[in-house]
């Protein structure tokens, strides 16, 4: 576990830096797609967005999900002898430097992506749904080299006991307070699972982007797997089943693929195909 890098007075937390550095690849793969697909939006405006809307709805989502300890954190935030203005901003960064929730994040990207859509670009929208089709591969590779940071910071690493040669010891920074997993205690390192799952999910749809596929299908594609994907990993981690034994993830996954199945299902019954779609653009 490294949280923190320090570089002489400076102080980088590792969360952000690969937070940073999953957008940096979502907004590459993105702006390769936009130049195959001939779309003249800027790939950097358009992932900063959905990334500052999935990270306020992914906290939002988890805060919503734990209540009392979000007024808990909030009052720690406000408490009596923080006069100053940096003391209390310095307070609510430290407060939303840890607790995501992978589904409000989803959601709230995909929301801003469709918003995007509808942004002319050189005189042409894209379109929301086909916003979504051409960011899927981004998404996925942006997910999951920002999930490493939370195996840096021990945030979001907690997987179950394991004696495989690849499991690691973590602080378990989720517990109030923390402290750590016993020394000989070895847990399986769930966000290099995720980091791996994401980029075989962005190879396979960038090979299924080539094809003149409905739109939305590719969306509903990325949907079911991810879902998928994130619905097993819950296995192997240590959150609490809360229904019929399931995790609030597992709840979220499966709303998700069940989206896709239903989205596919829309965008063959419609069966717009992207080359149409341009030439009616141009």
């Amino acid at each position: 576990m490294l949280p923190y890098i320090h570089l002489g007075s400076l102080t980088i937390p590792t969360f952000g830096l690969f937070l940073w550095l999953g957008g940096v690849a979502a907004a590459y793969l993105l702006h390769r797609n936009f130049v195959r697909n001939g779309v003249k939006a800027d790939a950097i405006s358009v992932v900063a967005v959905a990334m500052i809307a999935g990270v306020v709805g992914a906290k939002a989502w988890h805060e919503l999900q734990n209540p009392a300890v979000m007024m808990r954190a909030l009052h720690q935030v406000a408490e009596p002898g923080w006069h100053h203005p940096l003391e209390v901003l310095g307070g609510l960064l430290s407060w939303f430097r840890e607790g995501f929730a992978w589904f409000g994040g989803l959601v709230a990207g995909v929301a801003v992506l469709m918003y995007q859509g509808h942004i002319k670009y050189d005189g042409i929208r894209a379109g929301a749904v086909r916003m979504l089709d051409l960011a899927a591969p981004a998404a996925a590779l942006g997910y999951g080299v920002g999930r490493i940071g939370c195996l840096t910071s021990g945030d979001g690493d907690y997987g179950i006991a394991t004696t495989l040669p690849w499991g690691v010891h973590i602080k378990d920074t989720a517990l109030d307070p923390p402290r750590p997993n016993p020394p000989g205690l070895l847990v399986h390192p769930t966000p290099i699972y995720e980091l791996l799952f994401g980029i075989a999910l962005a190879a396979y749809l960038w090979m299924r982007g080539k094809k003149n596929i409905p739109i939305g299908q590719l969306t509903g594609e990325y949907l079911i797997i991810s879902g998928i994907g994130r619905f097993l990993v819950e296995f192997i981690r240590r959150n609490p089943r809360l229904y019929y034994g399931m995790s609030n993830a597992q709840v979220a996954a499966l709303l998700s693929s069940l989206a896709g199945v239903l989205l596919i299902a829309v965008a063959r019954a419609r069966n717009r195909r992207p080359v149409e779609a341009e030439a009616t653009a141009a």
